[in-house]
């Protein structure tokens, strides 16, 4: 991956309804070799896919909840129960596997706290959890989907 393509992946991640057109300008490429690096990095999996970030507030979200879930089973039935669980509920949007007390961390979008209990509920019927606890966000101090690209290995 060379400048160009860090080029590519900063501005498209700022916008990626740019035209093909004005990101090439941005990036100091001519079209046809900067569509050919995005194929590129699509193929590669650099870039997972493109999307509309939401207000959530604007789509009757306001509620965001951060729950960590306890365990006393850890083996792949179980994991892959809670794991489909996971990827039915359109209330949960992050959904992590973590190390030290908490097994794992879910990032949870609600219209408010009656439909926060709604959701608790079908997830403690999934049993198994030894410990559910929430944190509500008071505030959210800062939201970023760019991910940094100085540790990006570079090419010569």
């Amino acid at each position: 991956m060379d400048g160009f393509d860090r080029k590519i992946l900063f501005e498209l991640q700022r916008d990626c309804s740019l035209s093909l057109a004005e990101l090439s300008e941005r990036v100091g490429l001519s079209q046809t070799p900067c569509w050919r690096r995005i194929q590129n990095l699509e193929k590669q999996g650099v870039i997972r896919k493109r999307v509309a970030l939401l207000n959530t507030e604007a789509v009757n979200l306001g509620l965001t909840v951060f729950v960590n879930l306890k365990t006393n089973q850890h083996n792949p039935e179980w994991l892959e129960s809670v794991a489909d669980f996971a990827e039915q509920a359109p209330e949960i949007t992050e959904f992590y596997r973590m190390s030290g007390e908490t097994d794992y961390l879910l990032k949870v979008l609600v219209p408010d706290m009656k439909a926060y209990d709604a959701f608790y509920k079908r997830l403690i019927s999934q049993a198994g959890f030894s410990d559910v606890s929430s944190s509500f966000a008071m505030e959210q101090m800062k939201y970023s989907t760019e991910v940094p690209l100085d540790y990006i290995e570079r090419k010569s």
